[in-house]
């Protein structure tokens, strides 16, 4: 569906169209196969600091999402480390009561990041985690809780159904949906899945250090019509970018 908008705004723009004889076609060929995916990709983003700072109650109430492997752990890290540079309080949510030793990896990041982790024990309910969590940040005054969550396949009706629970019960103000870049349409199809059951509010796209170009996110701003906060450039907590689209735009365009 995406190509073939891409085909039909390119016509729009190419047929007819005058060269003047100074003008390299290369280049004016490029600019306008440019100028059509800056369009597509015209979604009105989200500040995640301004949001922070002009929410009247504390805290601000983050959800991490996505299927397993996609890196929200290393993501919810990575935010959490951007946000502590800017003076802000962070608390984090283990409602991953899933995974085996998934509350284990989260303590060895909130050790590096001096960040309290709420946690119950494997196998509780995630969504009563996420709930004391926020209550622990309410009685000390903390910016933000981050939730972590269970990786889950779309198909799960189960797991969905308890991300559903989360959301009830924790109010978010904000959904981040956790993917890998160079998943393709696979992501695509996953993130409707998801935002159909959960709701979806921004995107993270994880690893595109390993894709040759990022096309995955022209996509996925056109079909789902959500913003991409951010991509992860690598494993350190310093390697997150915040998404422009001339980041993509550039890669594909050379």
């Amino acid at each position: 569906t995406t190509a073939e908008e891409i085909t039909r705004e390119l016509k729009e723009r190419l047929v007819g169209k005058k060269i003047g004889g100074k003008q390299n076609i290369d280049d004016v060929l490029k600019e306008e196969i440019k100028g059509t995916l800056a369009s597509m990709m015209d979604i009105k983003g989200i500040d995640l600091l301004k949001e922070i700072k002009e929410k009247k109650e504390k805290p601000f109430k983050i959800l991490f999402l996505g299927p397993n492997g996609a890196g929200k752990t290393t993501t919810m890290s990575k935010i959490t480390h951007l946000l502590k540079e800017k003076g802000m309080g962070v608390i984090w949510s283990a409602s991953d009561t899933f995974r085996a030793a998934s509350i284990e990896q989260l303590e060895k990041h909130a050790e590096n990041l001096g960040v309290r982790v709420v946690k119950h024990n494997y196998g509780s309910d995630p969504a009563a985690v996420a709930f004391d969590a926020i209550k622990a940040a309410q009685s000390k005054n903390i910016d933000v809780v981050m939730i972590d969550s269970a990786g889950r396949q779309e198909t799960d009706k189960n797991l969905m159904q308890e991300l559903q629970k989360i959301v009830r019960v924790a109010q978010p103000d904000l959904k981040i949906y956790i993917g890998e870049a160079f998943t393709g349409q696979a992501l695509l199809h996953q993130a409707q899945e998801y935002d159909k059951m959960a709701g979806i509010d921004a995107f993270v796209l994880t690893k595109i250090d390993c894709d040759a170009k990022g096309g995955t996110i022209i996509s996925l701003l056109y079909r789902i019509k959500k913003p991409v906060l951010f991509v992860g450039t690598g494993q350190e907590y310093k390697d997150l970018k915040k998404f422009e689209p001339e980041f993509i735009l550039d890669r594909i365009i050379a």
